[in-house]
Protein backbone atom coordinates (compact mmCIF):
# COMPACT_ATOMS: atom_id res chain seq x y z
CA UNK A 1 0.00 0.00 0.00
CA UNK A 2 1.34 3.40 -0.97
CA UNK A 3 1.69 6.05 1.71
CA UNK A 4 1.64 9.78 1.29
CA UNK A 5 3.91 10.89 -1.56
CA UNK A 6 5.04 13.98 0.33
CA UNK A 7 6.25 11.81 3.19
CA UNK A 8 8.00 9.46 0.77
CA UNK A 9 9.85 12.32 -0.92
CA UNK A 10 10.75 13.88 2.42
CA UNK A 11 12.28 10.59 3.60
CA UNK A 12 14.29 10.37 0.38
CA UNK A 13 15.61 13.92 0.82
CA UNK A 14 16.60 13.16 4.42
CA UNK A 15 18.41 10.00 3.30
CA UNK A 16 20.35 11.89 0.64
CA UNK A 17 21.18 14.73 3.04
CA UNK A 18 22.50 12.30 5.64
CA UNK A 19 24.53 10.19 3.22
CA UNK A 20 25.95 13.08 1.19
CA UNK A 21 26.29 15.81 3.82
CA UNK A 22 25.86 14.78 7.46
CA UNK A 23 27.89 11.57 7.50
CA UNK A 24 30.83 13.01 5.47
CA UNK A 25 30.95 15.99 7.85
CA UNK A 26 30.99 13.69 10.89
CA UNK A 27 33.82 11.67 9.35
CA UNK A 28 35.72 14.84 8.50
CA UNK A 29 35.54 15.99 12.13
CA UNK A 30 37.60 12.94 13.08
CA UNK A 31 41.42 12.95 12.67
CA UNK A 32 40.88 11.05 9.47
CA UNK A 33 43.75 12.49 7.46
CA UNK A 34 46.27 10.51 9.51
CA UNK A 35 44.24 7.30 9.27
CA UNK A 36 43.55 7.57 5.55
CA UNK A 37 47.23 8.09 4.83
CA UNK A 38 48.34 5.11 6.88
CA UNK A 39 45.27 2.82 6.71
CA UNK A 40 43.61 3.58 3.37
CA UNK A 41 42.09 0.12 2.88
CA UNK A 42 40.71 0.00 6.41
CA UNK A 43 39.16 3.46 6.24
CA UNK A 44 37.58 2.67 2.87
CA UNK A 45 36.13 -0.54 4.30
CA UNK A 46 34.83 1.22 7.43
CA UNK A 47 33.22 4.03 5.41
CA UNK A 48 31.56 1.56 3.04
CA UNK A 49 30.31 -0.43 6.04
CA UNK A 50 28.66 2.64 7.62
CA UNK A 51 26.84 3.46 4.38
CA UNK A 52 25.86 -0.19 4.04
CA UNK A 53 24.43 -0.22 7.59
CA UNK A 54 22.35 2.88 6.87
CA UNK A 55 20.93 1.50 3.62
CA UNK A 56 20.19 -1.94 5.13
CA UNK A 57 18.48 -0.37 8.13
CA UNK A 58 16.30 1.88 6.00
CA UNK A 59 15.49 -0.76 3.40
CA UNK A 60 15.10 -3.96 5.40
CA UNK A 61 15.77 -3.86 9.15
CA UNK A 62 13.24 -1.23 10.21
CA UNK A 63 10.44 -2.40 7.86
CA UNK A 64 11.01 -5.93 9.15
CA UNK A 65 10.62 -4.74 12.76
CA UNK A 66 7.12 -3.48 11.79
CA UNK A 67 6.24 -6.69 9.96
CA UNK A 68 5.17 -10.17 10.99
CA UNK A 69 6.71 -12.14 13.84
CA UNK A 70 9.21 -13.87 11.56
CA UNK A 71 10.22 -10.57 9.99
CA UNK A 72 10.72 -9.06 13.44
CA UNK A 73 13.15 -11.90 14.19
CA UNK A 74 15.03 -11.21 10.94
CA UNK A 75 15.19 -7.52 11.82
CA UNK A 76 16.64 -8.30 15.27
CA UNK A 77 19.19 -10.65 13.68
CA UNK A 78 20.26 -7.88 11.27
CA UNK A 79 20.83 -5.49 14.17
CA UNK A 80 22.87 -8.13 16.01
CA UNK A 81 24.95 -8.91 12.90
CA UNK A 82 25.69 -5.20 12.33
CA UNK A 83 26.91 -4.87 15.91
CA UNK A 84 29.11 -7.95 15.58
CA UNK A 85 30.63 -6.75 12.29
CA UNK A 86 31.28 -3.30 13.76
CA UNK A 87 32.89 -4.88 16.82
CA UNK A 88 35.08 -6.98 14.53
CA UNK A 89 36.15 -3.94 12.50
CA UNK A 90 36.94 -1.96 15.62
CA UNK A 91 38.98 -4.89 16.94
CA UNK A 92 41.42 -4.78 14.05
CA UNK A 93 44.70 -3.46 15.42
CA UNK A 94 46.08 -0.67 13.34
CA UNK A 95 49.77 0.05 13.67
CA UNK A 96 52.74 1.15 11.61
CA UNK A 97 56.39 0.32 12.20
CA UNK A 98 58.19 3.10 13.99
CA UNK A 99 61.85 2.46 14.93
CA UNK A 100 62.83 2.90 18.53
CA UNK A 101 66.05 4.59 19.45
CA UNK A 102 66.92 1.44 21.41
CA UNK A 103 65.66 -1.29 19.10
CA UNK A 104 64.85 -0.74 15.42
CA UNK A 105 62.93 -4.00 15.27
CA UNK A 106 60.35 -3.03 17.85
CA UNK A 107 56.91 -2.10 16.52
CA UNK A 108 55.32 0.71 18.52
CA UNK A 109 51.56 1.08 18.40
CA UNK A 110 50.33 4.55 17.73
CA UNK A 111 48.09 6.36 20.21
CA UNK A 112 45.48 6.68 17.41
CA UNK A 113 44.40 3.08 18.08
CA UNK A 114 41.84 4.05 20.72
CA UNK A 115 40.82 7.10 18.74
CA UNK A 116 39.85 5.20 15.60
CA UNK A 117 37.96 2.62 17.65
CA UNK A 118 36.06 5.32 19.44
CA UNK A 119 35.40 7.16 16.17
CA UNK A 120 34.11 4.02 14.45
CA UNK A 121 31.67 3.22 17.26
CA UNK A 122 30.54 6.85 17.47
CA UNK A 123 29.83 6.99 13.74
CA UNK A 124 28.13 3.59 13.90
CA UNK A 125 25.80 4.77 16.70
CA UNK A 126 25.04 7.97 14.76
CA UNK A 127 24.18 5.95 11.66
CA UNK A 128 22.01 3.56 13.69
CA UNK A 129 20.19 6.36 15.51
CA UNK A 130 19.59 8.46 12.40
CA UNK A 131 18.47 5.54 10.22
CA UNK A 132 16.10 4.33 12.94
CA UNK A 133 14.71 7.84 13.48
CA UNK A 134 13.95 8.29 9.78
CA UNK A 135 12.71 4.71 9.46
CA UNK A 136 10.38 5.06 12.43
CA UNK A 137 9.02 8.31 11.00
CA UNK A 138 8.33 6.64 7.65
CA UNK A 139 6.86 3.46 9.16
CA UNK A 140 4.64 5.46 11.50
CA UNK A 141 3.23 7.36 8.54
CA UNK A 142 2.76 4.11 6.63
CA UNK A 143 0.79 2.68 9.54
CA UNK A 144 -1.30 5.85 9.77
CA UNK A 145 -1.97 5.78 6.03
CA UNK A 146 -3.04 2.14 6.23
CA UNK A 147 -5.32 2.94 9.15
CA UNK A 148 -6.85 5.88 7.28
CA UNK A 149 -7.37 3.71 4.20
CA UNK A 150 -9.01 0.98 6.28
CA UNK A 151 -11.26 3.53 7.97
CA UNK A 152 -12.14 5.05 4.60
CA UNK A 153 -13.12 1.63 3.26
CA UNK A 154 -15.17 0.94 6.35
CA UNK A 155 -16.86 4.33 6.14
CA UNK A 156 -17.59 3.81 2.45
CA UNK A 157 -19.14 0.42 3.19
CA UNK A 158 -21.28 1.93 5.96
CA UNK A 159 -22.42 4.77 3.72
CA UNK A 160 -23.41 2.31 1.00
CA UNK A 161 -25.34 0.33 3.60
CA UNK A 162 -27.21 3.43 4.76
CA UNK A 163 -27.99 4.39 1.16
CA UNK A 164 -29.29 0.87 0.52
CA UNK A 165 -31.51 1.13 3.58
CA UNK A 166 -32.93 4.50 2.53
CA UNK A 167 -34.06 3.33 -0.91
CA UNK A 168 -36.63 0.69 0.14
CA UNK A 169 -37.67 2.90 3.05
CA UNK A 170 -38.42 5.78 0.70
CA UNK A 171 -40.04 3.62 -1.98
CA UNK A 172 -42.37 1.99 0.52
CA UNK A 173 -43.65 5.33 1.79
CA UNK A 174 -44.06 6.85 -1.66
CA UNK A 175 -45.81 3.78 -3.07
CA UNK A 176 -48.10 3.84 -0.07
CA UNK A 177 -49.07 7.41 -0.96
CA UNK A 178 -49.65 6.47 -4.61
CA UNK A 179 -51.77 3.52 -3.55
CA UNK A 180 -53.99 5.88 -1.56
CA UNK A 181 -54.44 8.15 -4.60
CA UNK A 182 -55.39 5.31 -6.93
CA UNK A 183 -57.63 3.75 -4.30
CA UNK A 184 -59.67 6.96 -4.05
CA UNK A 185 -59.55 7.46 -7.84
CA UNK A 186 -57.88 10.81 -7.31
CA UNK A 187 -57.27 12.78 -10.52
CA UNK A 188 -53.73 13.44 -9.34
CA UNK A 189 -52.86 9.74 -9.29
CA UNK A 190 -51.44 9.60 -12.83
CA UNK A 191 -49.34 12.80 -12.56
CA UNK A 192 -48.04 11.49 -9.23
CA UNK A 193 -47.04 8.23 -10.88
CA UNK A 194 -45.15 10.10 -13.59
CA UNK A 195 -43.25 12.12 -11.02
CA UNK A 196 -42.58 8.97 -9.05
CA UNK A 197 -41.02 7.36 -12.14
CA UNK A 198 -38.85 10.47 -12.60
CA UNK A 199 -37.77 10.22 -8.97
CA UNK A 200 -36.92 6.54 -9.35
CA UNK A 201 -34.80 7.43 -12.36
CA UNK A 202 -32.88 9.94 -10.23
CA UNK A 203 -32.38 7.39 -7.47
CA UNK A 204 -31.06 4.88 -9.97
CA UNK A 205 -28.61 7.29 -11.64
CA UNK A 206 -27.39 8.80 -8.37
CA UNK A 207 -26.97 5.53 -6.48
CA UNK A 208 -23.59 4.88 -8.13
CA UNK A 209 -22.28 8.35 -7.36
CA UNK A 210 -20.79 9.53 -4.10
CA UNK A 211 -21.80 13.13 -4.81
CA UNK A 212 -24.40 14.85 -6.94
CA UNK A 213 -24.95 18.55 -7.72
CA UNK A 214 -26.89 20.26 -4.96
CA UNK A 215 -29.24 21.67 -7.60
CA UNK A 216 -30.22 18.11 -8.66
CA UNK A 217 -30.86 17.08 -5.08
CA UNK A 218 -32.96 20.22 -4.60
CA UNK A 219 -35.02 19.39 -7.70
CA UNK A 220 -35.52 15.87 -6.41
CA UNK A 221 -36.81 17.26 -3.10
CA UNK A 222 -39.14 19.57 -5.02
CA UNK A 223 -40.60 16.63 -6.96
CA UNK A 224 -40.96 14.59 -3.80
CA UNK A 225 -42.87 17.41 -2.08
CA UNK A 226 -45.13 17.77 -5.13
CA UNK A 227 -45.92 14.04 -5.16
CA UNK A 228 -46.70 14.00 -1.46
CA UNK A 229 -48.73 17.21 -1.67
CA UNK A 230 -51.07 15.70 -4.28
CA UNK A 231 -52.60 13.37 -1.73
CA UNK A 232 -53.19 16.06 0.90
CA UNK A 233 -56.49 17.79 1.59
CA UNK A 234 -57.09 21.39 2.55
CA UNK A 235 -56.22 20.69 6.19
CA UNK A 236 -52.48 20.60 5.41
CA UNK A 237 -50.47 23.48 4.02
CA UNK A 238 -47.01 22.92 2.56
CA UNK A 239 -44.48 25.74 2.21
CA UNK A 240 -41.33 24.95 0.25
CA UNK A 241 -38.53 27.50 -0.19
CA UNK A 242 -35.45 26.56 -2.23
CA UNK A 243 -32.71 29.07 -2.96
CA UNK A 244 -29.74 27.46 -4.72
CA UNK A 245 -27.56 29.60 -6.98
CA UNK A 246 -24.22 27.78 -6.94
CA UNK A 247 -24.32 24.87 -9.41
CA UNK A 248 -20.82 23.70 -8.48
CA UNK A 249 -21.72 22.61 -4.96
CA UNK A 250 -21.97 18.86 -4.47
CA UNK A 251 -23.79 16.78 -1.87
CA UNK A 252 -24.27 13.06 -1.17
CA UNK A 253 -27.50 11.86 -2.83
CA UNK A 254 -30.59 11.23 -0.73
CA UNK A 255 -29.06 12.94 2.31
CA UNK A 256 -31.88 15.43 3.02
CA UNK A 257 -34.96 13.68 1.74
CA UNK A 258 -35.37 11.60 4.90
CA UNK A 259 -36.09 14.74 6.92
CA UNK A 260 -38.61 15.86 4.28
CA UNK A 261 -40.19 12.42 4.31
CA UNK A 262 -40.61 12.63 8.08
CA UNK A 263 -42.59 15.86 7.68
CA UNK A 264 -45.24 14.08 5.62
CA UNK A 265 -45.11 10.92 7.70
CA UNK A 266 -45.76 12.57 11.07
CA UNK A 267 -47.02 16.06 10.20
CA UNK A 268 -50.19 15.30 8.28
CA UNK A 269 -53.70 14.76 9.60
CA UNK A 270 -56.92 14.44 7.55
CA UNK A 271 -58.97 16.17 10.25
CA UNK A 272 -56.64 18.64 11.93
CA UNK A 273 -54.94 21.67 10.46
CA UNK A 274 -51.20 21.55 10.07
CA UNK A 275 -48.44 23.34 8.22
CA UNK A 276 -45.21 21.91 6.87
CA UNK A 277 -42.29 24.27 6.29
CA UNK A 278 -39.27 23.13 4.29
CA UNK A 279 -36.35 25.43 3.48
CA UNK A 280 -33.14 24.80 1.56
CA UNK A 281 -30.55 27.45 0.73
CA UNK A 282 -26.82 27.99 0.36
CA UNK A 283 -24.52 30.92 0.96
CA UNK A 284 -20.84 30.84 -0.04
CA UNK A 285 -20.64 27.07 0.25
CA UNK A 286 -22.63 26.84 3.47
CA UNK A 287 -25.82 24.80 3.17
CA UNK A 288 -28.81 25.60 5.36
CA UNK A 289 -31.68 23.15 5.59
CA UNK A 290 -34.67 23.35 7.93
CA UNK A 291 -38.03 21.70 8.37
CA UNK A 292 -40.90 22.35 10.73
CA UNK A 293 -44.16 20.43 11.21
CA UNK A 294 -46.75 19.39 13.74
CA UNK A 295 -46.57 15.89 15.14
CA UNK A 296 -49.48 13.49 14.87
CA UNK A 297 -48.22 10.32 16.54
CA UNK A 298 -48.36 7.35 14.23
CA UNK A 299 -46.37 4.29 15.20
CA UNK A 300 -44.61 2.61 12.33
CA UNK A 301 -42.02 -0.14 12.24
CA UNK A 302 -38.53 1.34 11.96
CA UNK A 303 -39.79 4.91 12.13
CA UNK A 304 -36.51 6.17 13.61
CA UNK A 305 -34.26 4.26 11.22
CA UNK A 306 -34.13 6.99 8.59
CA UNK A 307 -33.09 9.76 10.99
CA UNK A 308 -30.42 7.58 12.59
CA UNK A 309 -29.04 6.69 9.18
CA UNK A 310 -28.84 10.39 8.32
CA UNK A 311 -26.98 11.11 11.55
CA UNK A 312 -24.46 8.39 10.81
CA UNK A 313 -23.99 9.47 7.20
CA UNK A 314 -23.43 13.07 8.28
CA UNK A 315 -20.84 12.00 10.85
CA UNK A 316 -19.01 9.87 8.28
CA UNK A 317 -19.18 12.40 5.45
CA UNK A 318 -18.84 15.72 7.27
CA UNK A 319 -17.08 15.16 10.61
CA UNK A 320 -16.74 18.54 12.30
CA UNK A 321 -18.32 20.30 9.32
CA UNK A 322 -22.00 20.07 10.17
CA UNK A 323 -24.46 21.01 12.89
CA UNK A 324 -27.70 19.09 13.26
CA UNK A 325 -30.40 20.21 15.68
CA UNK A 326 -33.66 18.32 16.20
CA UNK A 327 -36.18 19.84 18.61
CA UNK A 328 -39.61 18.63 19.67
CA UNK A 329 -41.30 21.69 21.17
CA UNK A 330 -44.99 21.52 22.08
CA UNK A 331 -45.81 19.02 19.35
CA UNK A 332 -43.82 21.05 16.81
CA UNK A 333 -40.97 19.07 15.31
CA UNK A 334 -38.10 21.22 14.06
CA UNK A 335 -34.97 20.16 12.19
CA UNK A 336 -32.07 22.50 11.47
CA UNK A 337 -29.02 21.36 9.54
CA UNK A 338 -25.94 23.39 8.59
CA UNK A 339 -23.22 21.87 6.39
CA UNK A 340 -20.02 23.40 5.09
CA UNK A 341 -19.89 22.00 1.57
CA UNK A 342 -16.92 21.77 -0.75
CA UNK A 343 -17.39 23.11 -4.26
Amino acid sequence: MQYNWKMKNLALYIDLAFCLIVLPIMVALSPIERWVHNFTAYMTLAGAWLYFVYIINRTFTIPFLFGSRNKKIYGAIMILVSIIVTFTLSGIELYIPKPSIHDEGIVRRLPQILQYQQALWTLFMIVEAFSFAVGLLVQTNIQKARLRAAEAERDKAEIELYKAQIKPHFMFNTLNSLYGLFLTENNNALPSLEKFISMMRYIHTSSNRDLVPLSEEAEYIREYVEVQSLRLNEMTKVVLNIDIDNDSLMIPPMLLVTFVENCFKHGVSPVQKSCIHIGLSEDEGNLSFATSNRIFPVKRIGEHMGIENCRKRLELLYPGLYELSIINDNDIYKVSLQIKLKS
